[in-house]
């Protein structure tokens, strides 16, 4: 049976605390081995990818909604908490708009080789440290068919829950792992077939057209961090470098934007 959760301070909802807290979560959730899923939608596709929930916070009319997720965490042994979205507000730190959110079990990260090995387009994301465009990066992958995304050490966290709420949960249908070390990366990804191409301003660039007219068989884009794009070495050690054509003026786009425009002209056809 669900269990009644009426004080803020109760340890049992101890997952759920000051999620707000970047720092904090920053530090527990590699420590604890855990994420923050919100919403149905991105819980059930959460489930979906085989991902375990350590337990289920829910405002009670959404007992109803998810009956057939409550039935299988109460066969399966796992928590189902319901409290008030007063209650919920005071120890989650935020309103709670979708009605639900599930304390997941983080899965261990497959290796390189692994996420890649049946891919033809891969984005690689370069210390991309904003939550919101990891997630908008990991939803134009899964609507454009990339087959894989690859981040490097300073990146921010796919399974952050703003980065997942983002993406729509899309971060647990498009493989992804963390690629260390980088920009070394690069040659596993050249051993593996794959031409690397960095996103950059460059004289020697070419057009976003031009790549797009005659792509290699098997392709890893290289997306840099929003301020300073990518690092010199990762442009230098790139087989090739392109860029998306502009007008107006503009002489660049947004990382998720930019993302998006890339993976629809490259996709695999």
């Amino acid at each position: 049976m669900p269990q009644r959760i009426t004080d803020p301070h109760d340890d049992r909802v101890r997952d759920y605390v000051a999620l707000t807290d970047v720092a904090l979560r920053r530090r527990t959730e590699p420590e604890r081995g855990l994420y923050i899923a919100e919403s149905e939608k991105v819980i059930r596709r959460a489930v979906a990818a085989g991902h375990r929930p350590r337990s289920y916070l829910m405002a009670e009319r959404w007992l109803t909604d998810l009956s057939d997720l409550v039935t299988d965490a109460e066969r399966d042994g796992i928590p189902v908490f319901v409290a008030d979205h007063d209650v919920i507000e005071g120890f989650t730190g935020f309103h709670l708009h979708r009605g639900t959110l599930a304390s997941m079990q983080r899965p261990e990260l497959r290796s390189v080789d692994e996420v890649v090995a049946d891919a033809r387009r891969v984005l690689v994301i370069e210390d991309v440290v904003d939550h919101t465009n990891v997630g908008a990066i990991f939803r134009s992958a899964a609507a454009l068919g990339v087959d894989a995304v690859l981040v490097t050490p300073r990146c921010a966290d796919p399974l952050y829950r703003r980065a997942i709420r983002v993406s729509m949960g899309t971060v647990f249908q498009v493989p992804w792992t963390r690629i260390d070390p980088w920009p070394a990366g690069i040659n596993v990804l050249r051993d593996r077939g794959f031409t690397v191409a960095a996103l950059a301003l460059s004289d020697d660039a070419i057009g976003l057209d031009t790549l797009a007219a005659d792509p290699p068989e098997r392709l890893a884009l290289v997306l840099g961090t929003e301020g300073d794009g990518l690092s010199r070495r990762t442009v230098e050690s790139a087989d090739l470098v392109v860029t998306i054509p502009m007008a107006g003026g503009v002489d660049s786009l947004n990382v998720a934007a930019a993302a998006a425009v890339a993976a629809w002209a490259l996709r695999a056809r």
